[in-house]
């Protein structure tokens, strides 16, 4: 007799999640990843505005002078990350009155990215970076007299332009007024460039301090380390989905004659990984940013 042979009904695709989920998530990245959305290239005539106004982009250090010191060096990583949050802020300004109805809360949600990053960026240094580096410079408290200074008179604009943001955060189609916006950034634009600028010259200027470390020194090492990690993670703390990828787009690779074209120094894949995966979170805010795949591109709202 012939043993029986239990009955082994047919599995439905349904029955693995797994094979459902896939596509749906192919699905998502495909309609809301950067990697996919359309970015025209800047005219390169340079008649159309764009995100090196109103606020003057910061020359890098080693561009300008050439020299190699970790002050220097220093200076210009920090040159970098200025010049991304600079773009953020001349995007803003520049597309705040022009942005459509059906695009405003999309536009509220880049500005207040770009908030996030620099009042980050302000605590990190404030908390980390410049204790350490007066640390390296024997303990000197008057290293950042003038920065601390200049913090404090931007901070209160940029508090208002916070304030302004989350109110009209979820009600901005009918109660956004670009026009307003605009009034708050003008009202703490000048210190906020004069610092943007005045840091990198004064970072730079501690290669001529007393206690700088002597080159080739263990002291030296030391100091290049601390600027190193400290630029790795300030940008990361901020926030993955949101800060990282509003910094990678509102880089140009393409200034100072492509000098800095694959800085920050990330491995292509995660970089891109970053932009395209973590940044489809809030895809619909990149379309205000002023760069896309390290190249220049036209502002959207002025199209």
């Amino acid at each position: 007799m012939e043993p029986s042979v239990k009955y082994q009904p047919r599995r439905s695709i349904l029955d693995r999640p797994i094979l459902i989920a896939i596509p749906i998530l192919i699905g998502l990245f495909l309609t809301r990843s950067p990697f996919f959305m359309s970015a025209p290239a800047l005219d390169t005539a340079g008649e159309q505005p764009w995100a090196d106004t109103p606020i003057q982009l910061v020359t890098t250090p080693q561009y300008e002078t050439k020299k190699t010191d970790i002050f220097t060096t220093g200076a210009t990583h920090m040159a970098l990350l200025h010049n991304a949050i600079l773009r953020g802020y001349n995007s803003i300004y520049q597309q705040a009155p022009h942005v459509k109805p059906g695009d405003r809360y999309d536009f509220v949600g880049y500005a207040l990215t770009w908030h996030k990053f620099v009042a980050s960026h302000h605590d990190d240094e404030e908390a980390t970076l410049f204790p350490k580096v007066e640390a390296v410079l024997g303990g000197d408290p008057d290293v950042w007299a003038g920065t601390h200074r200049e913090h404090e008179a931007f901070l209160g604009g940029l508090a208002a332009f916070e304030t302004y943001l989350r109110g009209v955060e979820t009600k901005a189609a009918d109660e956004f007024s670009g026009e307003a916006l605009v009034r708050i950034m003008d009202g703490f634009r000048e210190p906020f460039a004069q610092h943007f600028h005045s840091e990198i010259a004064t970072i730079a200027g501690l290669a001529s301090h007393p206690n700088a470390p002597k080159p080739g020194s263990a002291e030296e090492a030391a100091a290049s380390a601390t600027f190193r990690s400290w630029g790795k993670s300030t940008v990361t703390k901020a926030g993955t989905l949101d800060v990282v990828p509003f910094f990678l787009l509102n880089l140009d690779g393409t200034a100072e004659e492509g000098t800095w074209a694959h800085w920050p120094p990330i491995p292509a894949p995660i970089k891109w990984g970053l932009v395209n995966v973590a940044g489809a979170y809030h895809a619909r805010r990149w379309k205000f940013s002023s760069c896309a795949g390290g190249r220049p591109r036209k502002l959207y709202a002025l199209q």
